[in-house]
């Protein structure tokens, strides 16, 4: 399977590539983290577990990190084992460039997947590689997101949805 995608992230470089290296951000932003501990430099252990279709599964796995240019660029890869479910394994690309509204993040993700995993067809696989990377983007966002809403004064799209109409109207919240 191959993906890539761009996402706009309302942060400078900087402070996108620096949540990128930290666990703690990282267990917050992976759909169905239980734990990431490690560094940038000896790398990553993570517990994930996922449903994929009908196979759900926990994953334990290392990811390491490689090519790194400080704010600029990085290059992940890992593998991880989710017992009868089957293996995960692959790698990405991440490139972060300055942009009006922050930072312009792009990736290119490569990866195999075995065993039950594999048999349910790449379409299923796809769609849900596209899922968790858009929740995973969308939890960055939202975990680097200034709390009172954005320097402008406007709501994000996701504190908007979050907030019921008459908020929204009376712009009490």
């Amino acid at each position: 399977m191959q993906m890539s995608d761009q996402k706009e992230i309302a942060a400078d470089p900087a402070t996108v590539y620096s949540a990128l290296l930290t666990p703690e951000v990282l267990k917050a932003c992976v759909p169905g983290a239980q734990e990431v501990t490690g560094t940038p430099q000896e790398g990553f252990e993570a517990t994930v577990t996922q449903k994929v279709g009908p196979v759900k599964a926990t994953f334990k796995g290392q990811v390491g990190l490689s090519d790194l240019v400080e704010n600029e660029t990085l290059t992940i890869s890992g593998e991880g084992k989710g017992g009868a479910a089957g293996f995960a394994k692959g790698g990405a690309v991440v490139t972060l460039a300055p942009s009006d509204t922050g930072t312009l993040l792009s990736y290119e993700v490569e990866a195999k997947v075995g065993g039950k995993l594999a048999q349910l067809g790449s379409r299923i696989i796809d769609g849900f590689a596209k899922k968790m990377a858009d929740q995973f983007f969308a939890n960055l966002q939202a975990h680097l997101a200034p709390q009172e809403g954005t320097e402008d004064g406007e709501e994000t799209q996701e504190e908007g949805e979050k907030k019921g109409w008459f908020s929204k109207v009376t712009g009490r919240g």
